[in-house]
């Protein structure tokens, strides 16, 4: 289900998509046949999110049904169901991590740790500042990398420790860019740190260290 979400805040009285967002909304409807526009309920909802301060209020859900030409309580069910809509105001900075077996048994948890202490809040909170907001999520399919935080739904950030972990926020905190993927400086990709055991004449061309060489 969907995280993060508050009780202490207002909805917006209206909603309305810019007209930069309806030329997105109009270009995802046409992906679909006639009398199947329900389909585009998703995108629609993520459309919204980016355009709310990463975050979908009621109205808004409504307003999608509305153009979709579906009752309200099927995007209500969709935008309950899925962590990577936001129904409630979260921070600038919106970190996601996977605390599911292959993350935690590879150190999740004292990732997490280190940012609840760093940043003197919980799982579910926000900072006081509303910089930083964390959740926990499902599994978010960089298991191989793990563990794993995803930051406003599009960024992810891979083999956490409670160090480069801590660094990440301080950098995010300052408006520095932090660079995507591993975090251990030793991994190219999703390739294993060791280097590539096998396709050496492709991981060379690829720029990627051979397992075995120095």
């Amino acid at each position: 289900m969907s995280h993060a979400q508050k009780r202490d805040f207002e909805q917006p009285a209206s909603f309305t998509f810019t007209p930069e967002s309806m030329k997105e909304v109009d270009a995802v409807i046409a992906k679909y046949p006639k009398g199947y526009q329900a389909s585009a309920v998703m995108p629609l909802l993520w459309i919204a999110q980016r355009q709310h301060d990463n975050w979908i209020p009621e109205k808004a859900m409504e307003e999608i049904a509305r153009i979709l030409d579906m009752p309200k309580i099927k995007v209500f069910e969709v935008a309950t169901f899925y962590t990577m809509y936001n129904l409630a105001p979260v921070g600038k900075h919106h970190l996601q991590f996977c605390t599911t077996t292959p993350c935690w048994l590879r150190g999740s948890g004292e990732a997490v740790e280190a940012c609840e202490k760093h940043l003197g809040i919980k799982l579910g909170e926000t900072t006081p500042d509303g910089e930083f907001t964390l959740t926990d999520v499902e599994c978010l399919g960089a298991c191989v990398n793990a563990p794993v935080v995803q930051r406003n739904g599009d960024e992810f950030y891979e083999d956490l420790t409670p160090e480069n972990v801590v660094q990440l926020l301080d950098d995010l905190k300052a408006g520095k860019k932090h660079p995507h993927g591993s975090q251990d400086g030793a991994r190219h990709k999703s390739s294993g740190v060791e280097g590539a055991t096998c396709l050496h004449e492709q991981a060379k061309s690829a720029g990627i260290k051979i397992a075995g060489e120095k």
